[in-house]
């Protein structure tokens, strides 16, 4: 009786569904990572990653983010991965820092491969599937942006930068939504970047380059700015933001600018006028797709130009792609290239 009224009180204080470690593995390693599948799920919800910074670790941006608690309100699974140890004995994500360059941990790979693995155990989305993370996983987050645009629908960078190599190699499938949230002065990811490499990490750009990157490749035409109101006047950093609007498939590139801020996580430290989480899934929920099967382009319709995507596709071996399975056989090839032609003929 003692027993069971524990476990009635335990539910009653901190719900059914708990974070859950598991382990899986790629690349020649045991990888771990938390889950938390609130009991709001349901079949095609939102699957997003967050990963943390270099030296961090993932259930300790499981506790600050307080992601958990905004997936029980909106109804969505969030995936906490977990870094492997480099040789100075610090867990990273791999993005080719300068120290790194002996390391050849596939960190793009694995998130794409767990991603795939998650969505169909747990029947989540396999288009609404976003990434964010803080720091090394905000540089994780801009590299899938460039290598894994089939797999994440969006990512929400906090004070993270891409590299040199990623912006010079970046070329992405399908233009992707972008927010980054930032601190004009992070002493660690410096906002004008560091291209001469003087802090060691290795050539990156700086994040106002890096937003019109982003906003160029989505061919953004509008530009919106906003100051927001400094509701925290003790945290000595306000906000301004700047929304590249009426992209390409309605896609949008934000950032926030906190002015004076450093490398936080706001609304955990330092600045404390916006929730970043909040910010972040706000984003990620503006920019979640209702999708059809064959609509490649995102456009609404199916049309040629997604007959002209898959054949691309098969042509050139590219990575999988869930819409382009118009048979639902686990592959891309002709018999995709001749159903979305009966689709589009009327056949």
């Amino acid at each position: 009786m003692h027993r069971q009224f524990l476990i009635l009180l335990y539910i009653f204080c901190f719900g059914l569904a708990q974070p859950q470690l598991h382990e899986y593995s790629y690349g020649g390693f045991d990888r771990e990572y938390y889950l938390y599948v609130p009991e709001s799920v349901q079949p095609e919800s939102p699957l997003v990653f967050v990963f943390h910074g270099y030296t961090g670790s993932a259930v300790g941006i499981m506790n600050y983010s307080g992601f958990n608690t905004i997936a029980d309100s909106n109804g969505f699974a969030v995936c906490y991965p977990q870094g492997l140890t480099d040789n100075y004995g610090n867990t990273f994500f791999n993005v080719g820092y300068s120290f790194h360059w002996n390391e050849t941990v596939d960190d793009v790979g694995f998130a794409i491969s767990l991603a795939g693995y998650l969505q169909s155990e747990y029947d989540l989305s396999h288009i609404n599937t976003f990434s964010t993370g803080m720091s090394n996983g905000g540089d994780i987050s801009y590299l899938l942006a460039c290598e894994a645009s089939t797999n994440f629908r969006a990512v929400g960078p906090v004070s993270g930068i891409m590299m040199g190599w990623i912006y010079d190699s970046c070329d992405p499938e399908y233009p992707m939504p972008l927010l980054e949230i930032h601190g004009t002065n992070d002493n660690i990811s410096l906002w004008d970047g560091d291209l001469e490499d003087e802090d060691g990490w290795g050539p990156y750009i700086g994040v106002d380059t890096a937003i019109q990157y982003w906003s160029e490749i989505n061919n953004c035409s509008i530009t919106v700015l906003d100051t927001l109101p400094d509701i925290n006047t003790s945290d000595g950093s306000y906000i301004v933001t700047e929304k590249y609007q009426n992209g390409i498939n309605n896609n949008e590139v934000w950032l926030y600018k906190i002015i004076d801020g450093g490398h936080d996580w706001p609304g955990a430290y330092g600045n404390m006028d916006i929730n970043a989480s909040e910010v972040v899934w706000e984003f990620f929920n503006d920019f979640s797709l209702s999708y059809n099967i064959g609509d490649i382009d995102y456009n609404g319709v199916i049309d040629v130009n997604d007959i002209l995507n898959i054949s691309d596709e098969v042509y050139f071996d590219m990575n999988y792609n869930f819409l382009s399975d118009l048979n639902n056989d686990g592959s891309i090839d002709i018999n995709d290239i001749f159903a979305i032609l009966a689709l589009v003929l009327g056949f």
